[in-house]
C-alpha cells in the first residue's frame, strides 16, 4: 500500500498547474494513441473538459483558439492533430522581450533629475532671443533650487552655470553674463510659502473639528 503512493515531487512537472494533473495524464494519453484519427478524437475531448473548467473564458473573443494553444503548450508542442487554428510556436512563446532602453542609465549630476537634461536639450533647439534666454535662465534658477533641496547650505552662481555649460554639451554659457540668479533666500522662501500654506489648510480642518462632540 505505501509502495503505490506517489509524492509530487516524483511526479511530472505541471505546464499549467489550473487544469490539474488528470488533464495532463490525459495529454499525454493522446500524445500516446497511435493513429492521428484516434488523437483527434481524445484531443477534442479534453478541448471540452478544459472549456468546462474555465467557464469564466466563454465571454472571451477566440475562446476556442485559446484552448487550443493551452492544449499545445501542456503538450509541450508535441501533439500531431488537426487544429482549427494555426499552432503555437514554442520559440515565440518563450522569447524574452527585449530590455527597456532608459535616457540616462547613470546621470552625473542625479540631484537635478532627468527632466532638466531633457529642457536643456529643448533650449538648444531655440533660435536665439528673448524667450530663449528667458528659458535659459528659468532652468537655471530651477537647477539652483534642487541643488538647494540636495544641499541645504549655499551655493554659488558660477557652480549653476558650469553644470549648465557641461549639461548642454558647451552650448549654454551664462558665465560671462552680468545677470545673477535669483538668491537663496528667495528661492527657498517661495518653498516655505506653499508647505506653510498646506500646514494651514490642515489646521483650519483641526480648528473646526474642536467644536464637535466627542462621545
Amino acid at each position: 500500500m505505501i509502495d503505490n503512493l506517489e509524492y509530487n515531487t516524483e511526479r511530472e512537472h505541471l505546464i499549467i498547474p489550473e487544469y490539474g494533473r488528470h488533464l495532463q495524464k490525459m495529454i499525454n494519453y493522446a500524445k500516446s494513441r497511435e493513429t492521428k484519427e484516434e488523437r483527434n478524437k481524445v484531443s477534442k475531448a479534453i478541448i471540452s473538459v478544459m472549456g468546462n473548467l474555465q467557464p469564466h473564458l466563454r465571454d472571451v473573443p477566440d475562446f476556442q483558439h485559446k484552448l487550443w494553444d493551452q492544449l499545445f503548450i501542456m503538450a509541450d508542442f508535441d501533439l500531431d492533430v488537426d487544429s482549427p487554428y494555426p499552432k503555437p510556436i514554442k520559440e515565440e512563446l518563450q522569447a524574452h522581450p527585449e530590455p527597456l532602453k532608459y535616457p540616462q542609465n547613470f546621470p552625473k549630476y542625479r540631484f537635478y533629475g532627468n527632466n532638466i537634461k531633457t529642457m536643456i536639450d529643448v533650449a538648444n533647439t531655440w533660435e536665439d532671443g528673448e524667450l530663449k534666454e528667458a528659458l535659459i535662465y528659468t532652468i537655471a534658477n530651477h537647477m539652483k533650487k534642487c541643488f538647494l533641496n540636495w544641499n541645504k547650505d549655499t551655493v554659488e552662481d558660477d557652480v549653476i552655470f558650469s553644470h549648465l555649460h557641461e549639461l548642454s554639451g558647451g552650448k549654454i554659457n551664462l558665465k560671462e553674463e552680468d545677470e545673477d540668479l535669483s538668491d537663496v533666500t528667495t528661492l527657498m522662501r517661495n518653498k516655505k510659502k506653499y508647505s506653510s500654506g498646506t500646514k494651514k489648510s490642515h489646521s483650519k480642518k483641526g480648528g473646526s473639528s474642536r467644536n464637535r462632540k466627542r462621545y
